[in-house]
């Protein structure tokens, strides 16, 4: 897809790219929305007001609901619905901005409804998802030569093809390229203004409460979670709320507690909301960094996990078509990996066995469960490690790792535990990353993300990594075992924990499935 020259506007001209250039400059504007489900702090809508009222036109937001996308069930869709349900009020009364829901398929529903309401110009979200991004070149297509049609990365606090214009090998190579740019880019919101001309209709009305019932039925084989409320406000209170916002409340208490199982509370619990676009990115760097001087340590490790880890990401599987693939790994541990493949496993599973945690490794089935039962596994359990000593990052040192960065990588790095064990028990890597992807997409509630994808990958296939020491099954991809988790913390409390929020999840379940007089709308 071809870049043409941005437009004028006062969004950054390098967080917008013009993918199609329209004969119109008069007619309507429309945000198709979908990575980024929030009315505060997105420049994608930002800018869409802002080319609205440059033209004297009225803006709408559509959205399109995508049948089971990516596999999405009861956990992803009850979420996302409840939070689009609080969105589309907020449009309304706080900005005077209709919301469209449509259902099927894009490429169809939006260019009819370009159509149907004159529109000029269309502004898009960012996503490096192949699906997304196929989508936004038929639409290119389909609709008329008098569209416009704006990319804005409103998701990445360096927008991704400013970061860098090719793959990045890793964390190390990236953080120089998006630390040079953070003065640009890691600022603060403007105000944000009402269009100038109103929609001269108002929008379908939408069904919310059937439409999530319906949806919750057909994914209901993965129930919603409890532990976090969807939307703007909710997400918010998360980052810096009065009572126990992150921010706030629990910040010290990260840099020292992040890669404990046992002390789930330490986390930012983020995730979620920057996974369906509920909080900016650039929101929540923008408050760490202005509480830095309280916790320094912890605001470093935060910020390297929110911006260069994530910015990474979306890096590799926007440069990586086969993000989700063996061959998608660099030449190295492709190589090591099939020269591996048919060595000799200890344990062999299947796709089920492995989903219902029927192994022989209690520390494995337990973060298994964890995330079946819970939704979200613990980050050490799952997730890629900042990996080096942060405060480099923010003082604008790049270049290869010091002595001392590789010491604090020693001492904080991640486990990733349970992708590891899912290649030394399947019949070979390519089996491994699909299953592991499979689990992570179907029950994590930021799942389908490309954290998730590039987590899998680092974990299996050695992207982000470097080659060590050869070994059966890994190769000279990393090796992590049993003993590595036992140095690091308490595996038995942490399985005795899981089982625990186990039986309490169902509980809960079981009393749900009660029919009494009044029934209770679920937190998300």
């Amino acid at each position: 897809m071809t870049s043409l020259p941005g437009p004028t506007t006062t969004v950054q001209p390098g967080r917008i790219r013009v993918i199609k250039a329209g004969s119109n400059p008069n007619g309507a504007v429309v945000y198709w929305m979908f990575r980024d489900q929030r009315v505060r702090d997105n420049w994608a809508l930002i800018h869409a007001i802002d080319e609205a009222n440059k033209r004297n036109v009225p803006i709408a937001v559509a959205f399109n609901l995508f049948d089971g996308f990516k596999g999405a069930n009861a956990r992803h869709l009850g979420f996302m619905l409840r939070g689009l349900k609080l969105l589309q009020s907020s449009l309304l009364n706080s900005l005077s901005i209709p919301f469209f829901l449509f259902q099927g398929e894009v490429v169809e529903t939006i260019p009819k409804f370009l159509v149907e309401c004159g529109a000029s110009l269309l502004v898009t979200d960012f996503t490096p998802l192949r699906e997304i991004r196929g989508f936004k070149e038929e639409l290119c297509k389909r609709v008329d030569d008098s569209v416009s049609i704006h990319e804005v990365d409103a998701h990445n606090v360096v927008p991704i093809w400013e970061a860098s214009s090719k793959l990045e090998y890793g964390a190390r190579t990236i953080r120089s390229k998006i630390n040079k740019l953070l003065p640009t880019y890691l600022i603060d919101y403007p105000i944000l203004q009402p269009p100038s001309r109103k929609w001269d209709s108002l929008p379908p009305v939408i069904q919310w409460d059937q439409l999530i019932e319906d949806r919750l039925k057909k994914g209901a084989g993965v129930p919603e979670v409890d532990w976090c409320e969807p939307g703007e406000t909710a997400a918010l209170e998360v980052l810096k709320g009065s009572q126990n916002g992150f921010l706030t409340k629990r910040l010290k208490n990260y840099a020292t507690e992040r890669n404990i199982p046992l002390k789930p509370k330490a986390l930012s619990g983020l995730s979620p909301y920057l996974h369906f676009g509920q909080i900016s990115a650039q929101r929540c760097a923008f408050e760490a960094r202005n509480v830095r001087k309280v916790a320094p340590e912890a605001v470093d490790a935060f910020l390297e996990e929110l911006i260069v880890r994530r910015e990474l990401a979306d890096n590799f599987c926007y440069y990586q078509p086969n993000y989700d693939s063996i061959m998608g790994a660099w030449e190295w541990a492709r190589k090591t990996l099939m020269d591996h493949a048919s060595d000799k496993r200890e344990h062999l599973y299947t796709r089920e066995q492995l989903e219902k945690a029927q192994t022989a490794d209690q520390l494995w089935n337990a973060s298994q469960l964890e995330m079946v039962h819970f939704g979200k596994m613990h980050g050490f359990m799952r997730q890629v490690s900042p990996g080096v000593c942060v405060c480099f990052f923010l003082e604008g040192v790049g270049g290869g790792y010091s002595q001392i960065e590789i010491d604090a990588y020693r001492k904080h790095r991640a486990c990733m535990y349970w992708a590891k064990k899912i290649l030394e028990w399947t019949s070979g890597p390519e089996e491994a990353l699909a299953i592991a992807i499979y689990l992570n997409d179907k029950y994590e509630l930021d799942g389908r993300d490309p954290s998730g994808y590039v987590g899998c990958m680092w974990s299996i296939c050695g992207v982000h990594d470097q080659g060590w020491r050869e070994r059966p099954v890994f190769g000279k991809v990393r090796y992590m075992n049993y003993a590595g988790c036992k140095r690091k913390f308490n595996i038995d409390g942490y399985i005795s924990y899981v089982k625990k929020l186990v039986v309490e999840t169902k509980k809960r379940k079981a009393e749900s499935e009660i029919p009494s007089g009044k029934e209770k709308e679920p937190r998300c």
